[in-house]
């Protein structure tokens, strides 16, 4: 019993050593089946999943999801230390308890004797120093002074995981958050276009795929290294990581196979870039072991009848268009690169996919801008002063 206790401390105690060491420090993506973290996921997002979908508004159901990514970091750190505790625990309780402790002095009960094992390593871990329990052996006293340096470590590791951890999300989140007046909310390609459809567009065009390029990449490492950022979610419900990614995902594939200009290398560039980041983050979570056709079959996101009203959306805005009649094929040919991958994700995160042309809103503030510069310049140039014109507009 003393020897499976032993085996079971090793256990306990290389298993939080080497996951640890994956998760925190390693700058990689993390490998093994019979890791803690990925163990930890697969038995805590299932019931969370379960959970929220019993809600029936759909509000309080993405509150649900985006409180499980900040609330998993802590209950994964507390994994730790309980299975810390317990691996020490078991390596004192291999030593027979070599303790002296006044309060199971009167029992030789092995449950008795395990409890005091456990509360020494609780306090030592967490480096109380009550000193109440006494060890009586060299042996124990060397244990002891280890467990003592690795809660140190452990807790120097938590203080310096979190702000790595939240620095990552909040440089995500900037681009995400500055995609809704470029793209709408929530964000899709046609609109992007739409909005860019000015003198200069291209210009602007190629500097926006060269800033989400280089964004891509920052999630590639990011994430990579910490899969737990996938589960945080943006504080706008219309915004999100992947909705954002699937969106320029969209762009470049119809700057590359529909629409005409320069900006179609830059385009290419993006597009590579944004795709592996999207399939390693999907291999992380081990999505793509299923076979894609079953995600992409789940549903159409560009329907063959909706490409026809794509182009005519794009086209009223005076975007030049290739007039191949294999452009749609084409552009299947590139959706077929990554949205497996992106389906797979969106089924596992439960967060939607972006539509490639959003329905008119009412109050659209971009389309009331629009019309405010238009109205203000024709103004200008029939040599009028635009002032009175914004003031009225802004007080109705």
């Amino acid at each position: 019993m003393r020897i499976v206790a032993f085996i079971a401390g090793l256990f306990f105690c290389w298993g939080v050593a080497l996951d640890a060491f994956q998760t925190i420090i390693l700058p990689r993506r993390p490998t093994g089946r019979f890791r803690i973290t990925r163990i930890f996921f697969i038995a805590t997002w299932a019931p969370w999943v379960f959970m929220a979908e019993r809600a029936s508004n759909k509000k309080i159901r993405d509150q649900i999801y985006s409180i499980y990514g900040p609330l998993s970091l802590l209950l994964l750190l507390l994994c730790w230390a309980v299975l810390l505790i317990s691996g020490f625990g078991m390596f004192y309780f291999s030593m027979r308890s070599p303790f002296g402790d006044v309060m199971t002095s009167h029992t030789n009960s092995a449950l008795a004797q395990l409890g005091t094992d456990l509360y020494v390593s609780g306090t030592t871990l967490f480096t109380l120093g009550l000193g109440d329990v006494v060890p009586h052996s060299s042996l124990a006293r060397a244990f002891i002074i280890v467990e003592s340096g690795v809660g140190l470590g452990f807790v120097a590791l938590v203080i310096g995981y979190l702000p790595v951890l939240y620095q990552a999300f909040s440089h995500r989140e900037i681009s995400v958050a500055l995609l809704d007046s470029r793209a709408g909310s929530p964000p899709n390609a046609a609109e992007l276009i739409r909005r860019h459809s000015f003198t200069g567009s291209e210009e602007a065009i190629i500097a926006l795929l060269e800033e989400w390029e280089r964004w891509s990449a920052e999630i590639l490492e990011s994430h990579i290294s910490y899969p737990i950022l996938c589960f945080y979610r943006s504080q706008h419900d219309t915004q999100g990581w992947l909705t954002a990614l699937v969106s320029i995902l969209d762009t470049c594939a119809l700057l590359i196979s529909v629409i005409e200009g320069a900006h179609s290398r830059q385009a290419q560039l993006t597009f590579v870039m944004s795709r592996h980041a999207l399939t390693d983050i999907s291999e992380v979570f081990g999505l793509m072991k299923l076979k894609p056709k079953q995600h992409q079959a789940t549903i159409d996101r560009l329907p063959s009848n909706d490409f026809y009203h794509l182009c005519e959306a794009l086209g009223e805005n005076q975007v030049r268009l290739c007039g191949d009649p294999a452009a749609a094929k084409r552009l299947n040919t590139l959706r077929a690169l990554y949205e497996p991958q992106a389906f797979a994700l969106s089924e596992y995160l439960r967060v939607s996919l972006p539509v490639w042309v959003a329905p008119p809103k009412v109050n659209d503030q971009w389309s009331i801008l629009t019309r405010m510069r238009t109205d203000a310049a024709i103004v200008v140039k029939a040599g009028g002063d635009p002032t009175p014109f914004f003031h009225d507009e802004d007080h109705g």
